[in-house]
């Protein structure tokens, strides 16, 4: 099988060029998005919450490229360091600017700010950006040392931050409750993203536990839950499970150290009671 494929891709030269295709793809996605959230400046503010809406649903429309330039670089041995460089200039664009953008378009046009509001929005927005920024040339360093991946990341994955906000913006203008809640607090918490972008915490690939999914009846039955929910109530799920990834991350951190707090009082004890 594996002979056919390298057969093939030695005859089509050109099917190495797919992946690249692809990741300007996903550049034009995140592009696209930041100009059709200029878009809010011009419409009336009740129709504000669909422009940005339909913004973040074409940059989760951008994974679908990021996730397929990568798997067929690998099947048509076409990964090179070009392609990396591509790849994270690409995410910037999509998965740094674009929701940095659209945070700061939505802030402004959407929340009544006065005075100092305005920095404060900025200043999340920067962080969220800034970070974004050395997550991705972290990586790229990382590539290029060769150091191997395990099977999880740290620090939050670009995308799994972006998708954070974009679900939020659109679960709360399908809901009609855009200026309640996410218009105050979505800019801090795109700061707090930012963060956890450059943080040591640890972040479970999503990618290899898929793989791993046919190896682990756990796994299994959970993932069999989860579309089963999916499909029941998709943009609901959709939101909880994106966001749940998010503080994940934080929680099993904090549990951990509780447990690693706990170890040397367990053992003074264990040796008294000896």
């Amino acid at each position: 099988m594996r002979k056919n494929i390298r057969e093939i891709i030695r005859q089509n030269v050109w099917l190495k060029k797919i992946p690249t295709t692809l990741t300007i793809g996903n550049s034009l996605c995140g592009f696209g998005a930041i100009l059709y959230s200029f878009h809010a400046y011009t419409m009336p503010k009740d129709l504000v919450p669909s422009v940005l809406a339909l913004s973040a649903y074409i940059i989760l429309g951008a994974m679908v490229f990021d996730a397929l330039d990568g798997f067929l670089a690998r099947i048509f041995n076409a990964a090179s360091m070009h392609g990396m460089q591509m790849d994270s200039l690409a995410d910037m664009v999509t998965f740094g600017v674009a929701p940095a953008v659209i945070v700061s378009v939505m802030a402004h046009r959407l929340r009544e700010l006065q005075g100092n509001s305005f920095y404060f929005v900025w200043l999340m927005s920067a962080i969220y950006l800034g970070c974004a920024a050395l997550r991705l040339a972290t990586y790229n360093v990382h590539a290029i040392l060769e150091k191997k991946s395990s099977g999880k990341f740290q620090g939050l994955p670009s995308p799994g931050a972006a998708a954070a906000i974009c679900s939020l913006i659109i679960f709360f203008s399908a809901a009609n409750a855009v200026h309640e809640f996410i218009v105050f607090h979505l800019p801090a918490y795109a700061g707090i993203l930012g963060l956890l972008m450059v943080s040591k915490i640890k972040y479970i690939h999503v990618g290899k536990w898929l793989v791993s999914v046919k190896r682990n009846p756990k796994r299994l039955t959970a993932l069999l839950f989860f579309l089963v929910l999916l499909y029941i109530n998709p943009l609901l799920v959709a939101v909880v499970a994106i966001n749940a990834y998010v503080l994940l991350g934080p929680v099993t951190t904090i549990i951990g150290w509780l447990k690693h707090a706990d170890t040397p009082y367990v053992e003074a004890v264990s040796s008294i009671e000896s």
